[in-house]
């Protein structure tokens, strides 16, 4: 086997030129654009395939050196934590409060059949986890960085087969969401009327992103705070560890350590943190850690995962499905609104926020009506809020199976 090494500058080069790739790509080819894959998967992906063609037929393997993926991966966990107000789930009112519990329920639920069938199957019940909440309501980003924790709990290809199903996911919300709206339409002949639901227009209105001009030092500031709650976590996973055996990843450690800063400053105003500064440098630290986290797939070692792992998701597609038509649908109202949410919630629930976007953007330019309830409550779900019980959810399981 001829091996070629790329040491730490050379790997962080090929990422950010693959994560360019992908951003041409995801313009310019309308499928990749219409199923919302992200460009990191697309460029990293892409050069995995490449490179598991290489060792099978060309006796040629790659190893990188990815010291920069874990820093970028907890700064970007960090810069989640900053955007998690929970000061939405009082102003929010009872829709919101729905439909966060049952994305909520969802994770449990994903969790829950994940093992359990892994367990069935002869498989390490972790591997189940990773077809679990980790890669379907968590996606890319959870995926890439709760894999790595389970490989290092003895479950051998847990990354690959994390990122594998994040991927399978993100097709099947994708392709799956409208048209389950669209059937909900037709059986139940919903009458094509949204509400006007004045509560979270407020809601909206308030929690508007505050945009200021970027500049260097601005981005200096926030990079201070990011830094400084990824110390801060790194130092409350480290004691969590060693004081009580208690396994809690240093990105999760950050994510929370950055909700409490960020649910201060909202009542304080201790620091300005402006939505489109941080959004910058999350939007940077996401695209190369995934980049990194995709190209350095071994895609091989899902030949001996590849039943197992298919058989849990055709489960867990199934499970939301029957739960978005004979629950959601009638917990939301059993309107029109409540089948534009079905489509979200199927979205993001084996997908991210932008399938659930795309899903109910299709819906609602069918039927040439658009939702507010529903373009106001999945997006605020499914971007931050999912993560306050389905992150500590993964969590437990990983130290009560691992």
């Amino acid at each position: 086997m001829n091996l070629i090494t790329l040491d730490v500058m050379n790997t962080t080069a090929l990422a950010a030129l693959l994560l360019m790739l992908g951003l041409v790509l995801q313009r310019k080819v309308p499928l990749l654009h219409q199923l919302c894959v992200p460009a990191p998967v697309i460029g990293g992906f892409g050069f995995a395939l490449v490179a598991w063609a290489a060792r099978s037929w060309g006796d040629v393997e790659f190893q990188f050196d990815t010291a920069l993926q874990t820093p970028l991966m907890i700064a970007f966990f960090a810069t989640v934590g900053l955007g998690g107000s929970l000061g939405l789930l009082k102003k929010g009112g009872k829709v919101l409060g729905i439909y966060l519990v049952a994305c909520w329920l969802l994770a449990l639920l994903q969790n829950g059949l994940g093992i359990s069938i892994a367990s069935l199957l002869g498989e390490h019940p972790l591997l189940g986890l990773m077809a679990g909440a980790v890669s379907l309501e968590g996606g890319f980003g959870a995926a890439a960085a709760f894999g790595p924790e389970a490989e290092a709990l003895g479950v051998t290809g847990a990354t690959t087969a994390a990122l594998a199903s994040a991927t399978f996911g993100m097709v099947a919300g994708g392709l799956l969401g409208a048209p389950i709206a669209r059937l909900l339409i037709t059986r139940h002949k919903v009458d094509i009327h949204a509400e006007q639901v004045h509560e979270l227009q407020e809601l909206q209105a308030s929690e508007r992103p505050v945009s200021v001009t970027i500049t260097g030092v601005l981005l200096l500031k926030i990079v201070a705070v990011v830094l400084c709650t990824m110390v801060a976590g790194l130092w409350l996973s480290g004691n969590l560890r060693s004081q009580l055996d208690i396994i809690l990843p240093s990105y999760v450690g950050a994510m929370f350590i950055a909700i409490v800063l960020r649910n201060l400053n909202d009542k304080l105003t201790l620091v300005s943190l402006p939505d489109n500064a941080i959004n910058v440098i999350s939007d940077f630290c996401l695209g190369i850690f995934l980049t990194m986290a995709m190209m350095s797939l071994q895609l091989w070692q899902l030949a001996d995962l590849g039943w197992s792992l298919l058989i849990i998701l055709v489960v867990q597609t199934l499970a939301i499905i029957l739960l978005a038509v004979f629950v959601m649908f009638r917990l939301m109202g059993a309107n029109y609104d409540a089948a534009v949410l079905c489509a979200g919630f199927v979205g993001h629930g084996l997908g991210a926020t932008p399938n659930a976007v795309a899903n109910m953007g299709a819906v609602c330019d069918r039927y040439k009506v658009f939702s507010h309830k529903a373009f106001i409550v999945a997006p605020l779900c499914g971007a931050v809020l999912i993560d306050i019980v389905a992150i500590p959810a993964i969590t437990w399981c990983l130290n009560v199976f691992g």
